[in-house]
């Protein structure tokens, strides 16, 4: 195998992802494997990884597909992007992580709405013992 370059499977296991993730994931077109093996298997390199890295935090966040390709598109578009382009994909970026930090806040309140849950239904186990 060419050095730097490693097939689905150890990619889906370096990411925690699964084999079956990767490929919907390429199918909706949010990353493509930067090469293919003379047998046509998929190969990544760490940079694919690191892309599906953020897919994969965006995903509880509840971030949609074309939204998570918004996204791969800004931080694609900012490597080289330079005077009012990258103002304006800075904004967009920024954008995106008010929305982040906005959704990470409303999963720290379920969170709290279940914790008091479980501990409500705790008290009455202790209460009937």
């Amino acid at each position: 195998m060419t050095a730097g370059l490693m097939q689905i499977g150890e990619a889906a296991e370096r990411v925690g992802l699964s084999i079956r993730t990767i490929r919907h994931y390429e199918e909706a077109g949010l990353v493509v494997p930067s090469a293919r093996s003379e047998g046509g298997f998929r190969l990544y390199t760490e940079p694919d990884l690191d892309r599906l890295r953020v897919i994969k935090r965006m995903k509880p966040l509840g971030f949609t597909l074309e939204e998570m390709r918004d996204l791969l598109q800004i931080l694609d578009a900012l490597a080289t992007a330079t005077g009012p382009e990258r103002v304006r994909l800075q904004d967009r970026l920024a954008m995106f992580h008010t929305a982040a930090q906005n959704r990470v806040q409303a999963l720290r309140e379920q969170l709290d709405m279940a914790e008091g849950f479980a501990s409500q239904i705790q008290d009455h186990i202790n209460h009937h013992r």
